[in-house]
């Protein structure tokens, strides 16, 4: 830095201090947050099919740091290239890296559009690295007196870290990040942050090809520093270190730690020509940030930032309009600013009846709903009132004076657009409090829409989805209680803001008929469902808990009298020592703690002695007993003796729905002490039954459909055993001629077809060798080509596309579907083969539930849909009305939707649930 830029910059330094205002330098790791960006979104492109995933992740953190952290000063720093000073003493820095993908490589003159955009410097010098610009332009700060934040998803730069320094690493993905100080770096390693540079010396860095000293890990190193302070302290104290292998490795390795030490220091004295004024950051809301967005297709922040730019007095975009300087008629500030202040908007606790018929008129059009309660079960909990808001107001009605639920009926109405966080909670919610809500209303659910946008994000919140949308942060309140309302009321005058933002991400995705037509009336029939329950006989299950309970103690004492000692079977150390050294039966493997007694390896050990069979069935017995007996017993309702499942419709990436509390989906059934659980599930009343409707073998139609293989098609067609045809087709042999055997393993090809399962997992299923189960699989698609080519051909468009799509567009995106990483590129490709398939299946349970709901409600059948089990929904009915609802739940289900191939459903009728299957 020139003498002359360096009084200018001071000066500038000190008027702004004086001012009361103390500077903040933003110094951003350009490599490091792009490379996250690219590895972490699924591959994205523009009109023009430029890559832009890692560009628009890159984006994604800028905006959400300016955002939250209102910077003075910013800057990218940029590797300059491959070769650096460091690169002079030990020639094998970094040589372990793999090529940048072109596909990366070619997004990095993206970023720099984005920050000329935005008017942030993107820095860079010959022979040094982007931390190693970061760390001179930190230290030169601090020594004016700036406070310093660096952005990095680099551990390196905690080096940096001081009471001024500060750093904001990625954990997950690319928004998702975490603040260090001095004192959080010492909480994460016991170390102080000039030791990381010790720590990298001792352990090494396997991503930058640093050596450090073979053997020693974190965990060691450590140790060590705790003990002795830094590297060469330690190296001076070897003879006091303990562990004889150890000493000898420090004694062998000495030169490497020293130079492994030296090339993880970052440099504070590179060359940079910066004036700390060019740094300057005021502001972001131009027409050239509004060109690029377009240019890269980033058509959710060009909406955003549309609107922001249409909020300016004169509604001008020529030019940066900037935090701190009047835009005409106003102040405007920068977008992050406004984003993440997110103005508040005026607010008004309604408690009257009187204000309450005032609000209506002005609640028109689209208006956020958030329901607050004192708990967080929606079945259980106390509504003590609604928030409420709009683009211009947000309301409070409380149930605490006047008012009660039912005065807020005119709020449900279709005359109000109204958007909601988890709809079919809502209207659980509502039910308990007396009102039933309808389809009809006008309703729009953003954790559903997300979802469908998202589907592999995992469980959603409203939190997250506002900070990907909007880049706006939910206020800290309690929502499961009454407190904080005025902030609630802020959120949900947010709501019809995300709305838009998600109703153009489903537009964009071609998502809407399955929003409209599926997903959103399912939330009323799963709801329906959830209410309703499903009766059980507490007396019978606590039956078949003590019959389960007298054949663990048979077990436990047949266990004893094999290994003729008593121990504790649930001890994995203990039934180790019994088997594999008291019994010398073959330890087929071994963990850090001792033998494994995992169930693959008991399934193995089975033929060798009796002990196993039946430590393997104790085990499955035991789970029986405690996960579903006990379970269960714990969840009944004891007023209505009903247990109320809670269905997931936006937790699985693959659209099917889960249940939890308890969870009814997985009782397992291969076993008859499972399988006689079912017998505790009865219909409400004596005089009605259980009827149980299964989907056959769908997702093989589906395959079918998708492939258009003439002869899966045919075998459909002419309703013959799928089994048995495939195997009568693979094995050359007449459908009579066909073995059991031929057809057991005809049936594992078939499903595993499906999962695209390997020659080793079919020869796994069939215990036969993986050759055999070679040939199987290529003599499989050699009968059935047309399955073979869809195969590929969906793999090919997944890694065209970067996601597959079921029948009705369900979108799955597979972002390692280009990984160097063998084994996660193989589980992208099986996903990809698989998700169509299952996805659809999905689809079409779905769309049958909401027809037949539907239909329900226009009948005058007193039926109800009690639960859903992937492929299978269960009723009760009078016993009078079997007869219709079977016809009419075969008309429904199967004309859910049309097919290459029949769909066809088996149905079944009994006392119970088990009797019904």
């Amino acid at each position: 830095m020139s003498a002359a830029a360096d009084t200018q910059s001071t000066a500038k330094v000190q008027s702004t201090t004086d001012s009361g205002v103390r500077p903040k330098l933003m110094l951003i790791d350009g490599n490091s947050i792009t490379y996250r960006a690219f590895f972490a979104l699924p591959p994205l492109s523009n009109a023009q099919g430029q890559f832009t995933n890692a560009v628009y992740g890159f984006t994604q953190m800028l905006l959400k740091v300016l955002q939250t952290e209102h910077p003075t000063h910013v800057a990218v720093a940029f590797d300059a290239g491959k070769q650096t000073f460091r690169h002079n003493e030990y020639e094998e820095y970094k040589g372990t890296r793999q090529k940048t993908p072109s596909e990366l490589s070619e997004q990095f003159p993206l970023v720099r559009d984005v920050l000329q955009a935005f008017e942030i410097p993107a820095l860079e010098v010959p022979q040094y690295e982007a931390d190693d610009i970061i760390g001179t332009l930190a230290r030169e700060a601090e020594a004016k007196g700036y406070e310093v934040l660096v952005v990095s998803g680099d551990k390196d730069l905690l080096q940096l870290v001081t009471d001024q320094v500060n750093a904001i690493l990625t954990r997950k993905g690319v928004t998702d990040v975490e603040r260090y100080t001095p004192q959080t770096v010492f909480e994460r390693y016991e170390l102080t942050p000039r030791q990381i540079i010790d720590l990298k010396g001792l352990m090494g860095d396997s991503s930058d090809n640093i050596p450090g000293v073979p053997g020693v890990g974190e965990k060691t190193a450590i140790k060590l520093l705790k003990e002795f302070g830094t590297v060469e302290s330690v190296l001076d104290h070897i003879p006091d270190v303990s562990g004889n292998k150890l000493k000898e490795r420090l004694t062998e390795h000495k030169d490497k730690a020293l130079m492994s030490k030296r090339l993880a220091t970052i440099y504070r004295e590179v060359p940079v020509e910066v004036d700390f004024n060019d740094l300057e950051y005021s502001g972001h809301l131009t027409s050239k940030v509004l060109d690029v967005f377009k240019k890269l297709g980033f058509k959710s922040l060009v909406d955003k930032i549309s609107r922001e730019i249409d909020t300016s007095a004169d509604g001008s975009t020529e030019g940066p309009v900037r935090s701190g300087e009047s835009a005409d008629d106003g102040q405007l500030n920068s977008r992050a600013e406004a984003a993440a202040r997110a103005p508040e908007i005026p607010f008004e606790r309604i408690t009257t009846m009187a204000q309450l018929e005032h609000l209506w008129p002005i609640l028109r059009g689209e208006v956020g709903v958030i329901p607050i309660c004192d708990g967080p079960d929606y079945q259980t909990a106390n509504l003590v009132g609604f928030s409420v808001g709009m683009k211009t107001a947000c309301y409070f009605i409380s149930f605490e004076g006047e008012l009660e639920t039912t005065d807020v009926k005119p709020l449900w109405s279709h005359e109000f657009e109204k958007t909601v966080f988890d709809l079919k909670s809502l209207v659980v919610l509502l039910d308990a409090h007396g009102q039933t809500l309808m389809p009809s209303g006008n309703w729009f659910d953003v954790l559903v829409g997300s979802y469908l946008m998202n589907p592999s994000d995992g469980e959603l919140t409203l939190q997250n989805i506002l900070e990907r949308e909007l880049h706006r942060s939910v206020p800290a309140c309690r929502w499961d209680s009454a407190e904080d309302v005025e902030k609630k009321s802020q959120v949900a005058a947010w709501l019809p803001e995300l709305k838009h933002h998600i109703g153009l991400g489903l537009r964009e995705q071609d998502l809407d008929d399955l929003f409209f037509q599926v997903e959103l009336p399912l939330e009323f029939v799963l709801a329906k469902m959830e209410v309703l329950g499903f009766h059980v006989n507490v007396g019978r299950l606590q039956n078949i808990g003590s019959e389960l309970q007298k054949q663990l103690e048979q077990l436990t004492r047949q266990i004893y009298q094999h290994a003729g000692v008593e121990f504790n079977i649930n001890s994995p150390k203990q039934l180790g020592e019994i088997l594999f050294d008291k019994m010398a039966l073959p330890a087929m493997k071994k963990t850090k703690t001792g033998y494994s007694t995992s169930a693959d390896v008991l399934e193995k050990l089975a033929p060798y002695h009796d002990i196993v069979r039946d430590i393997l069935q104790f085990r499955q017995l035991g789970k029986l007993q405690s996960t579903y007996v006990e379970g269960l017993l714990k969840v009944i309702r004891p007023e209505t003796e009903r247990v109320h499942t809670r269905f997931h419709q936006a937790l699985t990436a693959t659209g099917r729905l889960s249940s939890s509390e308890p969870n009814l989906q997985n009782i397992p059934i291969r076993m008859e002490e499972g399988r006689k659980l079912r017998l505790a599930f009865e219909p409400t009343y004596q005089d009605w039954v259980i009827l149980s409707a299964d989907y056959s073998q769908v997702e093989l139609r589906i395959l079918a459909h998708l492939s258009g293989d003439e002869a899966l098609v045919q075998a459909f067609r002419s309703d013959a055993d799928i089994h048995t045809s495939t195997a009568s087709t693979v094995f050359g042999v007449p459908p009579e001629e066909v073995t059991p055997l031929m057809r057991r393993q005809a049936k594992a090809v078939n499903f595993g077809i499906v999962y695209g399962i390997s020659d080793y997992g079919l020869s796994q299923n069939l215990n036969i060798t993986r050759a055999e189960a070679s040939r199987f699989i290529e003599d499989y698609f050699a009968k059935f080509p047309g399955v073979a080519n869809y195969m590929k051909e969906i793999v090919d468009s997944a890694k065209k596309l970067g996601y597959v799509t079921t029948l009705l567009n369900r979108r799955r995106y597979l972002p390692d579907i280009h990984s160097r990483n063998f084994n996660l590129r193989s589980f992208a490709e099986r996903t990809a083969m698989n998700t169509p398939i299952q996805g659809t299946a999905a689809d079409i349970i779905k769309l049958a539930m909401v027809r037949i709901d539907e239909a329900l409600r226009e009948s005058d059948l007193r039926a109800r849909m009690l639960l859903q089990v992937h492929d299978e929904l269960i009723f009760e009915c009078p016993q009078t009305e079997v007869e219709e609802l079977e016809a009419f739940v075969h008309e429904k289900m199967e004309n859910a939707l049309t097919l290459s191939v029949p769909l066809k459903v088996d149905v079944h009728v009994g006392q119970t649930w088990y009797d019904a299957k």
